[in-house]
């Protein structure tokens, strides 16, 4: 019985250092993702769509260890609760990924294109949900439930600034209806940006479940709903 509680232990440190690098590999796609926008360089953008299938085979590998401890093992408890949180934080680091691979794409276009503004909205948009991401990682790796409710705090502050883009860029539009394509892209970017915003919420939330055992993440839901219906 010793045996197996070591095993396990093992197994479980193991897939905690994967999906931690798996984090390091995903918040390096979104810096790359948003640098490709705001300098114009394509060759990053590039860069960070061909290096997406690296992610995604980490994230597969993610998921195949975690089924296999829940059958070798059938851990309950702490060990059961670990599991389930690794597995959810898995599927939202694939999926920040492949926004980070949607932001590149709008980057390459822009950058054949003749030069947009970006309002300093994006910028700090960017700063923000940034940040966000590498709490959201920051609580995970160290059980801290304080910061990742910070970070579910900080959701709002994102999703304002991604409708204050909106106001933006469409008073570019009129006034420039010629570069219409490329001001769909920034838009684009923005919304995916916003999104990257939602997935580290996300896993602030299950670092929450994993440390207190209490999931918020439907009372958010609920709010929101709320707040859409005033």
């Amino acid at each position: 019985m010793a045996r197996h509680a070591r095993h396990l232990e093992r197994e479980i440190e193991k897939l905690k250092n994967k999906i931690l690098s798996l984090g390091t590999m995903v918040e390096e796609s979104v810096q790359k993702s948003v640098k490709s926008l705001t300098e114009r360089n394509s060759s990053l953008g590039l860069k960070v769509i061909d290096s997406d299938i690296v992610i995604d085979d980490m994230e597969v590998e993610v998921e195949e260890d975690c089924l296999k401890i829940l059958a070798l093992h059938q851990p309950v408890a702490n060990d059961l609760r670990l599991i389930v949180a690794i597995l959810k934080i898995n599927n939202d680091l694939e999926r920040i990924g492949d926004l980070a691979v949607n932001i590149a794409e709008r980057a390459v276009f822009l950058a054949t294109q003749d030069k947009i503004e970006i309002p300093e909205d994006f910028s700090q948009m960017v700063r923000k949900t940034q940040v966000m991401l590498k709490g959201s990682l920051d609580a995970l790796v160290n059980g801290d439930s304080v910061l990742a409710r910070e970070i579910c705090a900080a959701d709002d502050e994102v999703d304002e600034i991604n409708r204050k883009m909106y106001v933006h860029i469409g008073k570019n539009m009129r006034v420039q209806p010629e570069k219409l394509d490329c001001f769909i892209h920034l838009l684009s970017a923005s919304r995916y940006l916003e999104r990257v915003a939602d997935h580290a919420t996300n896993i602030a939330e299950d670092v929450i479940y994993l440390v207190e055992g209490d999931i918020i993440r439907h009372r958010r839901i609920m709010k929101d709903a709320a707040e859409g219906e005033t």
